[in-house]
């Protein structure tokens, strides 16, 4: 399996949080996290950064932010330029989308922890 370098944006260290699992998961399957979010703290040994760090050599870029507050980082994930942008359900944003397509960027609606539980990530 390859190590696909991923930065979960909208990070968080409750438990019942789709971005706390993805974190988890993606660490269990030996995947490089990144995790940004409001708070810090810390999910399955990775430190949660409220600042938007410089990043590079991003393969995903996994959006657990709601549209609106996905605007704040429209620079910094073009910025990124990640391989691919995952939309999990709830964080659908056609302006984002269309703003990926423009720097190609691929981007995908899906659910994070279904892509790896199936093996598809």
């Amino acid at each position: 399996m390859k190590n696909k370098k991923t930065v979960v944006l909208g990070a968080s260290t409750k438990p019942e949080r789709y971005a706390y699992k993805a974190i988890t998961m993606l660490t269990e399957k030996g995947h490089s996290v990144l995790a940004i979010g409001q708070n810090t703290g810390e999910v399955a040994g990775i430190k949660i950064k409220t600042k938007a760090i410089p990043l590079s050599n991003i393969d995903t870029i996994s959006l657990y932010l709601n549209p609106i507050r996905q605007r704040d980082y429209y620079n910094y994930i073009l910025e990124a330029k990640p391989k691919r942008v995952i939309f999990n359900p709830g964080t659908e944003n056609p302006e984002l989308k269309q703003l990926l397509e423009l720097n190609n960027i691929k981007s995908e609606n899906a659910c994070t922890l279904v892509l790896l539980t199936t093996n598809r990530y």
